[in-house]
């Protein structure tokens, strides 16, 4: 009697296959087999010492960063919590026409309730400035755009951090001062123990208040976000 093959032991010719020849006991060779992309141990030894000291090398960074900022602000919150959120805000980096803004004020001493209690310090905070041309009628008429006029303060994004504050019922607030003059204002944050208030001098002009020209305030996570653009009056021919 004939022996029984398979369908998969018939060639084409309706001839029975040699699985040995047909190569079916061992993976078929690359026939495309680029030598110039095989790994060398050494150099791959030495790439992953190379990725390790850059690693390194930024912790590095961030560490003398936290601690240039600790001397430069010996009184301001220095605990890893809001050491934490200023790197991280200062990693989100800038958009177009914005740079940091870091001129805190000196405000006058207060006695705390709580002062006895806590230990008062400021909170840190990493804030934005936003400039930009104003095309009103004066620089409409004398200026173009190939001479734009000089640029001027168009708004200020503030975040400000409160990681230990005790009482996240009461979050902290805000409250605009007058200024040195009718061209400045003072923009104070208060919050509770332990943190001391913080204020700036800003540009004394109309705030935009509708979320959907940028104006945002909230306090989440411990970060109070106060953003703002000024009120833009165009010229129209």
């Amino acid at each position: 009697e004939e022996e029984a093959v398979s369908a998969w032991d018939v060639d084409e010719e309706g001839g029975a296959r040699d699985e040995a020849d047909d190569g079916c006991y061992s993976p078929e060779m690359i026939q495309d087999y680029d030598e110039s992309e095989a790994i060398d141990e050494q150099e791959d030894l030495l790439e992953l010492e190379r990725q390790r000291k850059e690693i390194l090398q930024k912790e590095v960074q961030k560490l003398e960063k936290k601690v240039a900022l600790n001397k430069r602000h010996p009184d301001v919150d220095s605990s890893a919590a809001a050491l934490e959120m200023y790197s991280r805000e200062q990693e989100t980096g800038f958009e177009e026409d914005e740079t940091q803004f870091d001129e805190e004020i000196m405000i006058e001493s207060k006695t705390y309730s709580w002062h006895d209690k806590y230990r008062p310090r400021k909170p840190r905070y990493f804030n934005r400035v936003h400039t930009g041309f104003e095309w009103n009628k004066y620089n409409s008429t004398h200026y173009d755009h190939d001479n734009p006029p000089p640029k001027i303060v168009q708004g200020y994004k503030f975040n400000v951090f409160y990681p230990d504050l005790l009482d996240k019922s009461q979050p902290p607030r805000y409250v605009v001062e007058p200024g040195p003059t009718k061209d400045y204002c003072i923009l104070r944050f208060t919050a509770g123990p332990p943190y001391e208030d913080i204020a700036f001098q800003i540009v004394n002009r109309e705030w935009e208040t509708n979320h959907r020209h940028g104006f945002k305030c909230q306090f989440r996570h411990g970060v109070l976000s106060l953003w703002f653009n000024f009120m833009r009056f165009r010229y129209r021919r």
